[in-house]
């Protein structure tokens, strides 16, 4: 950009002759990912009663009891999101990483009207996205929500966080094992691996509820049954974690792949030449260097666990209702002041975690 307004370009031309194109992978990504979310969404669609794959497939499981029907629209399902997938990946084929140097200043600033209107604009998505409907549901609490507070209602909060503290410490523990695994056997086969296991976040919660049902199912029937005399694994809380940990291993493998990276080797090396090696060198190396990765892994599949609605909706055993299946319930009745309680519950309990990953990223840059 400052090459082209050294070379007499405005700053609108610079934009559309270099900034744009050379963004044009990423906005082709980011285009990706939200048609790919839209596909996955199950809540807003069921609250606005707008038919889709992943309401279809919950009505056929629940309402018609089929789930080999919900098999079928959930495969139909999985090949749309497999063709998003791949569209995604062609736009970044070829595409090299550019290497910029950290900007401490901005490359404009703005005053006057124009510093008033990028601030407005700014101020207005986050108005509409976050404070109007903040505002909302404190009201609503305050004139019907107060009154669930009740024993149920911190029965709520308990299997909730006790869902997502269960699932984030799983899926961190193998999220590290795959970090450890990629790095002590690089290669194209482990890469490929890995790869594959982190593509369950590109899977709705829907489809990845049903395969496992049905693997589940044919499993109790096979195995457990004949040798237990009753089903075991179908609806219970282990495959529900199970679901949790293929949806978002790929969360936790980020933060945690990037921590190991940036530990050097001659730091294990040093190690093993004063003794140190195999679990010490586990306990007293790596852990403590890997720690705030790990707690941001933690977190960031703690907080995604919190809201997932599909798979906790259709998995959950038997009065393990949750904060987000609350929700659900109530606004399909029509309890919209109802559902505030937990909907803003849900808010803040995720909000906390956001705050502390901003603020630790803002202490690292």
């Amino acid at each position: 950009m400052e090459a082209a307004r050294s070379l007499g370009h405005s700053p609108w031309r610079a934009f559309a002759s270099v900034g744009l194109p050379m963004a044009r992978p990423a906005i082709g990504a980011g285009v990706g990912l939200a048609l790919m979310e839209t596909l996955a969404d199950f809540g807003a669609v069921s609250v606005f009663n707008f038919d889709t794959f992943t309401t279809a497939i919950y009505k056929t499981w629940y309402g018609f009891f089929s789930l080999s029907t919900a098999a079928q629209l959930a495969s139909l399902l999985l090949l749309m999101v497999m063709l998003m997938l791949y569209g995604e990946r062609a736009t970044r084929r070829n595409i090299g990483v550019g290497q910029e140097r950290v900007r401490t200043q901005p490359l404009y600033r703005l005053r006057g009207w124009r510093a008033l209107l990028a601030s407005g604009w700014c101020l207005l998505v986050f108005g509409c996205a976050f404070v109007i409907p903040l505002l909302q549901l404190l009201v609503w609490v305050w004139q019907r929500g107060r009154f669930d507070l009740d024993e149920r209602y911190l029965a709520l909060v308990a299997h909730t966080l006790s869902l997502g503290a269960v699932a984030a410490v799983v899926t961190v523990a193998v999220a590290l094992l795959l970090a450890f695994a990629r790095r002590l056997t690089p290669g194209r086969g482990m890469g490929a691996l890995v790869g594959l296991a982190n593509l369950g976040y590109a899977l709705p919660g829907s489809v990845l509820a049903v395969s496992i049902m049905l693997a589940f199912s044919y499993l109790d029937r096979v195995l457990v049954i004949p040798l237990a005399g009753r089903a075991w694994l179908l609806g219970s809380l282990g495959a529900l974690v199970l679901a949790y940990l293929v949806r978002f291993l790929a969360v936790a493998h980020g933060p945690l792949e990037h921590a190991l990276s940036r530990i050097k080797p001659s730091l294990p090396e040093a190690a093993r030449s004063l003794g140190v090696s195999g679990a010490p060198l586990l306990r007293r190396v790596y852990l403590p260097l890997l720690l705030p990765g790990a707690l941001s892994a933690g977190l960031l599949v703690f907080v995604d666990v919190l809201k997932e609605m599909p798979a906790t909706l259709l998995m959950r055993s038997f009065g393990w209702d949750t904060l987000a299946v609350e929700v659900f319930e109530m606004t399909s009745e029509g309890e919209w002041a109802r559902a505030a309680l937990p909907a803003l519950s849900l808010v803040l309990v995720g909000l906390l975690p956001v705050i502390g990953l901003i603020r630790r990223s803002a202490r690292l840059h």
